[in-house]
Order: C-alpha cells, then sequence, then structure tokens
C-alpha cells in the first residue's frame, strides 16, 4: 500500500472527480479534493478503497468511494472494472472476510445459498453508471459500489436483505455486502446481487410495445401492478421489526407534507413562461391547484406508513422472459438527491404507485416524441387502470386509507407531488417535455373531489 500511495495525486483526483458520471455536485464549483482514508483490501494484486472528500465553496462536502489499485506502474482510481482487482473483492465477499483499518473495519458477507465465485472470475462493467457503478462478475453477480457514502444503514441493502429473506421473487436476490464499521464513520459499501439474464428494461420495452401493439403493453401493467401491491404487503407485514413495522399516518404529517407540496405550487407557477402555449392549460391557476392540494389532503387521511421504494418508475424494472417470465423490481436506494434519513423515511405506499402512474404519462409521451409512434388518446388512461387493478387486488387494503375516494385522494396528492416536481425538472432541462407534467397537473385539476 505504501506504494499505492506514493503514485497517488492528488491534482488528478481534483481533475478526474468532477467528470465522473456518478459525481453528485457537477453544477458546484469544487473548492478543493482530498484523500481522506486509504483501507487496505488485498496486496496481491494491490488494492485499497480511497475515501476521497470533495470540498465546495459553500463550506459543505461530500464523501466517495473509489477502488483503488496499480496497473502497469499507475494508479487506477477507479479500478472496480479491472478484473484482478475486483476479483480480489469477490474472494473477499465469498470468504467473508473481516479487513482491519485505521479508521475502522470493512468486513464482508456472503450469504447462505449464494453461488461459489472462482478464484479468476470475469469481470465487465454493467451498461451506463447512473449514480453508482455497478460490474458483473462471472456473468452471475451484479456487483455496485456505492459512490457518495453517507453514514447509517443504507436503505437498498436493508430493502432487499427484508425482501431477500422473505422470498420475493420478483427482485434480484441479495447475495452479499460488504460494509466498513468506525469511530467515525459506518457505512455501507458494496452489494452483490443475482445477476439477472435476459430482462429487458420495462422503459425500453414499453416504448418498443407501444409502437408495435400497445395493448400488449397493458396487459402486462396488471401484472406489474399485482406485483407491486404483493410487495408492498410484504414491506408492511412485519411488525416486531422496528425498521419496517407500518406505522399510523397523523394529520400532522399530512399537513406538513402538503404544506411543502404547496410551497413548491407557489414557487414554480411563479416561474412558468407566459408566452409557451404548452403551459396556457395550467398559466395563471396557481392557487386553484393550491386550493385542490388542500382539498385533497382533508379527504386522503387515514392508512399506514411504510418503508416503500421511494424512486419507482418503469426504468427501475426488468421484464423477464421465457415460460417463467416475470417483472423484477430494481434499485431501491431511492432517489440519490436525498439524504440517508430521508430515502429511510416510512410513507404511504401510494407515493411508489404515483410514480409508476406518472411514468406511464411519459412512455406516452415518449413514444410519440423519440420514436415518432402517437398512442391512442386512451392509452395513458386504460395502463392506469390496468395498473391500479391489479395493484388493488394485491396490496393489504389496511395500509390504504379506508375507502375508494380517500385512496384518490391521497394518490391525487403524490401524483402532484410528482407532476410539480417534473415541472421544474423540465423547465431547467427539457422545456420540449414540458407538456408532459403540464398535463398531469390539468388531469388532476378535472378530477372530482369527495
Amino acid at each position: 500500500m505504501s506504494d499505492l500511495r506514493a503514485l497517488l495525486s492528488e491534482d488528478e483526483l481534483r481533475e478526474w472527480l468532477p467528470r465522473q458520471r456518478w459525481f453528485a455536485s457537477k453544477t458546484r464549483d469544487v473548492a478543493e479534493v482530498t484523500l481522506v482514508d486509504v483501507l487496505t483490501l488485498a496486496d496481491d494484486p494491490p488494492t485499497a478503497i480511497g475515501l476521497i472528500e470533495a470540498r465546495f465553496h459553500a463550506g459543505t462536502h461530500e464523501l466517495y468511494q473509489l477502488l483503488l489499485g496499480i496497473e502497469r506502474g499507475r494508479v487506477a482510481f477507479d479500478a472496480l472494472t479491472s478484473q484482478p482487482h475486483a476479483a480480489a473483492v469477490a474472494r473477499l465477499l465469498s470468504a467473508n472476510a473481516v479487513c482491519p483499518s485505521s479508521p475502522g473495519t470493512i468486513e464482508f458477507h456472503w450469504l447462505d445459498g449464494a453461488p461459489a465465485l472462482p478464484d479468476s472470475p470475469s469481470v465487465r462493467p454493467m451498461g451506463a453508471e447512473q449514480s453508482n457503478s455497478t460490474v458483473v462478475i462471472d456473468e452471475r453477480v451484479a456487483l455496485k459500489a456505492f459512490r457518495r457514502l453517507e453514514p447509517g444503514k443504507n436503505p437498498e441493502l436493508e430493502m432487499l436483505r427484508f425482501l431477500t429473506a422473505r422470498e420475493f421473487p420478483n427482485i434480484a436476490t441479495l447475495w452479499g455486502w460488504y460494509e466498513l464499521s468506525g469511530e467515525t464513520l459506518s457505512t455501507t459499501l458494496g452489494i452483490a446481487q443475482e445477476m439477472i439474464i435476459g430482462g429487458r428494461d420495462g422503459w425500453e420495452l414499453a416504448l418498443d410495445e407501444l409502437g408495435s401493439d400497445p395493448d400488449r403493453f397493458i396487459s402486462r401493467l396488471r401484472e406489474l401492478g399485482e406485483v407491486i401491491g404483493t410487495m408492498h404487503a410484504l414491506l408492511g407485514s412485519d411488525a416486531s421489526d422496528p425498521d419496517f413495522a407500518p406505522e399510523a399516518s397523523t394529520p400532522e404529517g399530512l399537513s406538513l407534507m402538503t404544506a411543502t407540496i404547496d410551497e413548491e405550487i407557489e414557487r414554480i407557477f411563479l416561474r412558468l413562461p407566459e408566452d409557451d402555449p404548452a403551459v396556457t392549460p395550467i398559466l395563471g391557476r396557481g392557487e386553484e391547484i393550491r386550493d385542490r392540494l388542500q382539498a385533497m389532503s382533508h379527504a386522503g387521511e387515514g392508512g399506514r406508513l411504510i418503508r416503500n421504494h421511494g424512486d419507482l418508475h418503469l426504468g427501475q424494472t426488468l421484464r423477464t422472459s421465457g415460460p417463467d417470465a416475470r417483472w423484477i423490481v430494481l434499485d431501491f436506494e431511492g432517489e440519490p438527491a436525498r439524504p440517508v434519513t430521508d430515502r429511510r423515511r416510512k410513507r404511504s405506499p401510494l407515493r411508489d404507485v404515483a410514480g409508476m402512474l406518472r411514468s406511464f404519462a411519459y412512455a406516452a409521451s415518449a413514444s410519440a416524441l423519440l420514436r415518432g409512434n402517437p398512442v391512442p388518446g386512451d392509452w395513458e388512461e386504460r395502463a392506469r387502470e390496468a395498473f391500479l387493478d391489479g395493484y388493488l387486488s394485491c396490496v393489504d387494503v389496511n395500509l390504504l386509507p379506508p375507502g375508494q375516494s380517500a385512496i384518490e385522494s391521497l394518490l391525487g396528492i403524490y401524483e402532484l407531488e410528482k407532476a410539480v416536481y417534473e415541472l421544474r425538472y423540465e423547465l431547467d432541462n427539457r422545456p420540449d417535455w414540458i407538456r408532459v407534467p403540464v398535463a398531469g397537473v390539468e388531469r388532476i385539476l378535472a378530477e372530482p373531489i369527495a
């Protein structure tokens, strides 16, 4: 490790880090990048975890994980994609190894029933990087390294452990993980899951079938609704586990949530461009929408709060093929921009449902805008009905507000939250897409309130 430390250049790190796809703060000015610690994993080949701190001019900072190794006499900042170094991590996982280090101890966990891995498995990157990095090991294991590190329990590990232990069939089974435990920082570093062979991304599948057979995809959505309903029922089934035990919703909690959405509505409607015909249907209707939000909040009380996915949409699913074809739900980490404490918070399961319903609206628009395949005018409504029919047939109704009208009101609140977020995002990034969230807000305004 002394060789590795000697070869490291913080100046090179400072240039390299902000360019990475998973770096969370590309729009902020980085004041300094510092190598905080090097945690030894293996000597042959030299492999270590580097803890990198990015400091910003505002006085805040973020901590990132790199897998470091030596290749051809130079330090590889991202040795996760290097076969010898990724293989070293795989061996540590398989052995349930413990690696002492100065800031704490790195512990590797490999669950009973997980596949045995060879000493020198194949390694390849898995597609495009997002907020984390994943490699495929031996074409059987998907190893995800969490890039931005925060103290505390990682929500994806928690959710996968819970669902794997209860043999939920619609996830990529958890096979292992590794974590750092120390006085100054305890955090999850990575997880290992079953590699799903032949699965198709739910978003891409939707766009393909909307161009060829829109009704066929609708028939798949009832099954997807059943999967999500069953998952929510399972997540709300264990009253003995404080991290997962359902909690009663309170009027105070609902009031706080609606107040937050109300403030966002006020801000975003002040920004709507008056000369854009795409926003005309909702222009000047901010007060009307805020009144609608308050009315829905009074009608939508009740139900239980549970752990849920937190960032559910078609792109977080896979569809397998063959005689045992099924939906797989992925990426239980929640919205990456939110802090871990917020992503672990219990919420109504209808927040997940709202995310999926908004995804159908985007799929219908993307089919026309990106593929040149307009969908039938009633497709989105029929897609919603199919998904909700499946969902309500499988979810534990005790988790939902009592009565259909209360369910619709609370679901409407969460859809409005999503649509307002989308308005802001599209204004800032994709003005050509602004009509998608505008249509969502317009639909909510048109619905009766019980």
